[in-house]
């Protein structure tokens, strides 16, 4: 099976990716391509697909129909080519406790055909871009979540992948951790890695991708970059939290007529936004008005420019994390 014609400075491409567990549908038929030296942020919630995509595209999986190269090597026909040229960091991290930092990137060097040589000397490395010098010789057990991290994303990069899969890499960090990633990242894209990026995080998607695909129940329901989604919603947005979940519903009929279109209501949080255009203020103060004459209580009551949340919650009707955990195999 060839490459796609159109496949270009493409360094993914995916064409009708379906693949199911038993009777869930896990993916139902994705198209999207990457742009070598980008990086594309696949947003969704758990469940979405985003993992079922990764390890189709990593060669972990076998799709059930549809097809996907990666520097136009076939993910299937051509599996031990693509993983020549791909790193994967996932969710959990694929290091070895007992060893120690140096000895964890030396074996991936080794694994890699590299010399003993060339390994301690790439392990050495990636230490210092990563930081974990100090630690090189601890076993990998008294490493700190954050540094866990790192030291995968390092082990994913031993042998200088063209291709650089991250499945939700900031999943349970701590803040300051997050943003020392997202240097990481800025540093590798930088170096001209081509990066795929699966993230719950909106805000992440927002910083880190050049463009967007937003996946939800399998299938891709909206892709662009982050300014020209978030220009699906326009204007101002009122939002609002109602603390007593009870009175959701009289909150929304209170507003119902306010904005342009219907109130995006996330039931989980208890959360109410409203696009009003370029009525704010106005909106604000007439917000205030209709909650209090319904006797709905309401707290943080704002206004705010469009955010990916936004965009989620209008394509979606649901938050980014409220859906079930993805099925996996």
């Amino acid at each position: 099976m060839t490459a796609p014609t159109n496949a270009g400075d493409k360094a993914i491409v995916v064409e009708g990716l379906r693949k199911s567990f038993g009777k869930v549908e896990a993916l139902r038929g994705i198209d999207f391509a990457v742009q070598r030296g980008t990086v594309l942020g696949v947003l969704g919630p758990n469940g979405a697909g985003k993992t079922t995509a990764v390890r189709i595209l990593t060669t972990l999986l076998q799709p059930d129909a549809g097809r996907a190269f990666v520097e136009d090597h076939d993910v299937v026909r051509e599996a031990a080519a693509v993983r020549n040229v791909i790193g994967l960091a996932g969710q959990s991290t694929a290091i070895v406790d007992e060893l120690t930092g140096h000895e964890n990137l030396e074996m991936v060097g080794r694994l890699h055909h590299l010399t003993r040589t060339q390994a301690r000397a790439r392990a050495g490395d990636l230490l210092a871009q990563f930081d974990l010098e100090d630690a090189a010789d601890r076993a990998a057990k008294t490493y700190s979540g954050g540094m866990l991290r790192r030291l995968d994303l390092a082990a994913s990069l031993v042998a200088h992948p063209a291709v650089l899969f991250l499945d939700e890499p900031t999943t349970g960090l701590d803040p300051r951790s997050r943003l020392a990633m997202w240097d990481v990242i800025r540093t590798l894209v930088a170096g001209g890695t081509t990066l795929l990026l699966t993230t719950q995080y909106l805000d992440e998607a927002d910083e880190l991708a050049d463009d967007i695909i937003v996946i939800d129940h399998g299938q891709v329901i909206a892709e662009g970059t982050a300014e020209e989604l978030k220009g699906r919603i326009g204007g101002d947005v009122v939002e609002f939290t109602v603390p007593d979940r009870s009175r959701i519903d009289d909150a929304i009929a209170a507003i119902d007529t306010l904005g342009e279109g219907d109130p995006v209501l996330d039931r989980h949080r208890g959360q109410v936004a409203i696009r009003v255009g370029s009525r704010g203020s106005e909106a604000l103060v007439e917000t205030v008005r209709r909650l209090d004459a319904a006797g709905v209580e309401s707290a943080g009551l704002s206004l705010r420019r469009p955010s990916l949340d936004d965009v989620f919650l209008a394509l979606t009707g649901h938050a980014a994390a409220a859906v079930a955990d993805e099925v996996t195999a």
